[in-house]
């Protein structure tokens, strides 16, 4: 398997024709078929149906083109990061991050290290957690932001704070009547509704571990895969929501209840390569004290 077969691939999955893939490739049709053959006797599954017209994806096809496109995509962020280290010899920081962190104080940390080192090509990668820890090792990216605590000792973890949590309740239900503190208990019975589905452990089983430990009993739980998707179904009266207290803003129609309970708390966690001696480290570190010295609004539960 290489490159140009995944861009072969990827064309042939846009395009839904294997003649408009050639045509946009510049190369004859049966060149490309052939590859994509060779590609899927390599896998040993079928990954697209060729006598539907257009040609459709299997399940597996699907599952590799989003594989696909993101090794692209990092292949093309690699060159074009090397390209502008080499013209400019700018030094390159990049930061993986779950997107609950993008509603919290990563834009502002951003906006600091902006200022503070403009020369600093910052580039900024949306990844779960557990993602999170193999890019750090093998040097994908250079900062990680998540909520997932790990044992790993190649990356050195430290936890920024930790987030109150806050119950996203559907408008016009009894739960949406009031606006203060709502115990771990009035949760019980109630559908929820979890993210991220996979991969797991995830900010999810943080979520049920806190319900399980306060002994509260759900009448169901659906895990999805997005915080918005998770939001947009309580929006639509299909269950509650568990969600950093950051992340508030991101809708208007539901209703957001503190937890009154203070161990309901998600950490922030910012992870490194172990002996990463980088002055950018030393310096979002001093940026990140300076942004928790002013205490922002998102960082309060209330």
């Amino acid at each position: 398997m290489d490159l140009r077969q995944l861009r072969y691939f990827v064309a042939v999955a846009r395009e839904r024709n294997f003649t408009r893939a050639a045509q946009m490739l510049n190369i004859a049709q049966p060149p490309l078929s052939r590859q994509i053959q060779m590609l899927e006797e390599e896998l040993g599954v079928t990954l697209i149906l060729r006598k539907s017209r257009p040609v459709k994806l299997t399940d597996a096809g699907r599952l590799f083109h989003e594989q696909a496109l993101q090794v692209l995509g990092r292949v093309e962020q690699m060159q074009e990061a090397t390209r502008r280290l080499g013209r400019n010899q700018n030094s390159v920081l990049s930061i993986g991050f779950v997107a609950s962190t993008l509603y919290g104080g990563l834009p502002a940390l951003v906006r600091k290290l902006r200022q503070q080192a403009p020369d600093l090509d910052i580039q900024l990668l949306e990844m779960l957690s557990v993602q999170q820890y193999p890019a750090l090792k093998e040097g994908r990216i250079d900062l990680g932001f998540g909520r997932l605590p790990q044992s790993d000792p190649n990356v050195t973890s430290t936890v920024v704070r930790e987030e109150r949590l806050v119950v996203a309740v559907p408008l016009d239900t009894p739960l949406a009547a009031e606006t203060g503190p709502l115990p771990l208990a009035a949760l019980a019975g109630q559908r929820l509704i979890v993210y991220p589905k996979e991969p797991r452990p995830s900010y999810a089983d943080q979520v049920l571990g806190l319900l399980e430990r306060a002994g509260v009993r759900l009448a169901e739980v659906q895990e999805v895969r997005e915080i918005q998707t998770a939001l947009g179904l309580v929006a639509a009266a299909a269950g509650l929501c568990i969600i950093p207290a950051s992340a508030r803003q991101m809708r208007s129609d539901v209703q957001y209840r503190p937890i009154a309970d203070p161990r309901a708390t998600s950490p922030v966690i910012l992870s490194h390569r172990a002996g990463d001696s980088s002055a950018h480290i030393d310096l979002v570190r001093r940026l990140l004290r300076e942004i928790e010295a002013e205490a922002p609004a998102w960082m309060e539960g209330t």
